[in-house]
């Protein structure tokens, strides 16, 4: 008899006696049966407490310090995070199949994060907005990620609102601390005075995660193909990742947002374009310097902001596809409900003549302030949500977790802005 017959052989005839010694003992000792089950049941709860997943344990842990952690950083970490345990069940993507997640960030602010499935290579750019929005991110690409590790990890440039959730505060683990990452691109420079404490514990979260084994370049090494760095990585059969030059890597600029690390994408053949914060001057560097093709998909500049995702770029790029992270309508940047909130009207005009299919993330909650003759921010919920662009087989879809209603056809639309000529029907 094969040794595994054998095994559950001997499993059923041990069951079967079990079975008998305890319905004897059942009638000779009911007491103390009921005893001992009721210890076996504590004993197997608290097993089972133990035999969780240790970063279960820790997610679980970061959950219940969460609270301390805002309170104790408010730069960093901005208040409780809406996390994602709520998300519907992941989907399954195919080897070849690319997919960008533009990411809701769990608070008021605007910031980004997008994740990158590449077949079975995972990617992130940014990780805005506030250092607990770490858990929201993580909550997401942990339902893709399953080994624990991004390949690529890139950080556009050096302001809060793209890179606070890579940081560690003593309550929270930032990004660089939950994933082993295989490469690390960035472009974040900044002058000594204008240093602030989440662009040092970025670069301190950034070099512990070297030390422990990541390889780490700046897009100018990537673009001359130095150090080891490649100017194009191949992700799949028919996919790669392209870092474009700009002459900001090289130039100095008063305005950090051109500093941005701007990545092309692409399959088969069609193209995705990410950009950060560049803004008009960085955008026509960007197309001076390449031959940029028309695209699939463009994640709006600087969050839809009215100084990118200029005219030089999208007459060239022609995009079918814009996806906006921000807090539609929030004024976190600005005193006034329409003074250039978030997704502004410039942008909408600039883009409406190649697309209505432009979706945002999420929706701020502004309430006017009477007694201090302001608007605030008082809170957000889900505009699209998490926005997903899928690339398989040639063809090019849009889900949304939320709903999948186009920006021209939203209630805050209606009530913020007006409608281009473009977008009439």
């Amino acid at each position: 008899m094969p040794k595994e017959s054998m095994e559950k052989n001997a499993k059923k005839t041990a069951n079967k006696r079990v079975k008998k010694a305890a319905k004897k003992a059942v009638k000779k000792h009911p007491g103390a049966v009921i005893a001992i089950v009721v210890i076996l049941v504590v004993l197997i709860a608290v097993g089972a407490v133990l035999y969780l997943k240790v970063d279960k344990v820790h997610d679980a842990v970061n959950e219940l310090i969460g609270i301390n952690a805002a309170k104790e950083d408010q730069g960093l970490s901005g208040g409780e995070p809406k996390t994602s345990s709520d998300l519907p069940k992941a989907t399954t993507y195919g080897d070849n199949d690319l997919s960008f997640h533009f990411l809701e960030l769990g608070n008021k602010y605007t910031g980004d994060c997008t994740y990158i499935k590449a077949g079975d290579v995972d990617i992130l750019i940014d990780a805005g907005s506030r250092q607990n929005s770490a858990d929201a991110i993580a909550s997401y690409v942990d339902q893709y990620c399953t080994d624990g590790t991004l390949e690529f990890v890139i950080a556009t440039h050096a302001h809060q609102d793209h890179i606070a959730g890579f940081t560690n505060t003593s309550g929270r683990a930032g990004i660089f601390k939950r994933y082993g990452c295989g490469i690390i691109i960035d472009n974040v420079k900044m002058r000594e005075k204008d240093e602030t404490e989440v662009y040092k514990k970025y670069l301190a979260a950034r070099d512990q995660e070297v030390a422990d084994g990541a390889k780490y370049y700046t897009a100018l090494e990537c673009c001359n193909k130095t150090n080891g760095a490649q100017k194009t990585y191949e992700l799949g059969e028919g996919m790669s990742m392209t870092i474009l030059y700009h002459d900001y890597y090289q130039q100095d600029t008063e305005d950090y947002n051109d500093f941005s690390v701007c990545v092309l994408f692409n399959h088969g053949e069609n193209y995705y374009l990410l950009t950060g914060d560049l803004e008009e001057k960085g955008e026509a560097s960007l197309v001076a310097n390449n031959t940029l093709p028309e695209v699939q998909l463009f994640k709006a500049g600087h969050h839809g902001s009215y100084t990118a995702s200029s005219d030089a770029l999208l007459s060239v790029i022609k995009p079918k596809i814009v996806c906006v992270c921000c807090c539609a309508g929030s004024v976190e940047y600005t005193k006034d409900k329409n003074d250039h909130t978030f997704p502004a009207q410039e942008f909408i005009d600039r883009v409406a003549p190649y697309t209505t299919r432009v979706y945002v993330t999420t929706l701020g909650i502004v309430e006017y302030n009477s007694a201090g003759n302001k608007y605030e921010d008082k809170g957000y919920t889900s505009m699209n949500g998490n926005i997903t662009v899928l690339s398989s087989g040639g063809e090019v879809t849009v889900t949304c977790s939320n709903n999948d209603t186009l920006l021209k056809d939203t209630e805050w639309f209606a009530e913020n802005r007006k409608r281009p000529s473009a977008w009439a029907s």
